[in-house]
């Protein structure tokens, strides 16, 4: 992520962590709350993400660059908000830790290459490339929904965000924030993933979260970087989209 702008960077792994062995392994993956996530029951998206509520929200967890090789990190003990999603996927998905493991490297990475250049740096990867994690419905629920073409990747001068990843050129829909009724609520579902439009050239999405309905109320659950939070946090949805462009939905399968 660059200055919040929806795109994965990296640094550093943080938390609780260990170095795992095995090549077929995670380098790094913070084993004690993984194990403890991985038995949550109800083995669900809605469960999983309840138990991280308050995880807290740190920036640049993951290690890789186009000059510092690529390892594949899972650490659940502080995540940002594509972290946050890519964990809650991958455990939801899994019933170990070997099964965590190749899960989230079929989720973050296009075909399942731990290579920096091959991560899956956009939200609309998740339903553009191999291996598809959720199927995009933005257009399904709402006739208003709005397409436009974006050439991800680059910047307004013409130069990339990610030097050596290339240009994208891609549809993206969305719904823009005025058109969030009662009926696109109505088909939106209990762990739907959001993605904040942003139109931002060369950018789809400007944060994520998961879709939560409890207690007659619908949340926007996600790691905010807010001064007030900077934790993972159920926001009410509509409040939290009163001044942003629109929604994109995507719905794991």
């Amino acid at each position: 992520m660059i200055s919040n702008i929806f795109f994965r960077s990296s640094l550093l792994a943080v938390g609780l962590a260990i170095t795992i062995p095995s090549a077929k392994a995670a380098d790094i993956i913070t084993t004690q709350k993984a194990q403890t996530l991985l038995n949550t029951q109800p083995h669900s998206i809605e469960a999983i993400s309840g138990k991280m509520l308050n995880t807290p929200y740190v920036a640049d967890t993951l290690i890789g660059s186009s000059t510092i090789p690529e390892k594949l990190v899972i650490n659940v003990n502080s995540v940002d908000c594509f972290t946050f999603i890519d964990d809650v996927l991958a455990l939801y998905q899994s019933h170990d830790l070997n099964d965590l493991t190749k899960n989230m490297t079929k989720i973050r990475y296009v075909d399942g290459k731990v290579n920096f250049l091959d991560r899956k740096h956009f939200f609309s990867d998740w339903y553009s490339r191999s291996p598809q994690n959720a199927k995009d419905i933005t257009q399904q629920i709402s006739p208003h929904a709005v397409t436009i073409l974006k050439h991800l990747n680059r910047k307004a001068d013409g130069s990339e965000y990610l030097p050596g990843l290339g240009i994208t050129a891609r549809e993206i829909h969305y719904i823009p924030s005025t058109y969030v009724n009662d009926d696109v609520i109505n088909h939106l579902k209990t762990d739907d993933f959001i993605g904040i439009y942003t139109p931002k050239d060369g950018l789809d999405a400007s944060h994520v979260g998961i879709l939560i309905k409890k207690d007659n109320q619908i949340y926007f659950r996600n790691a905010s970087s807010l001064a007030k939070n900077r934790k993972v946090v159920d926001s009410p949805l509509l409040q939290y989209i009163h001044n942003k462009p629109g929604i994109m939905v995507l719905r794991a399968q």
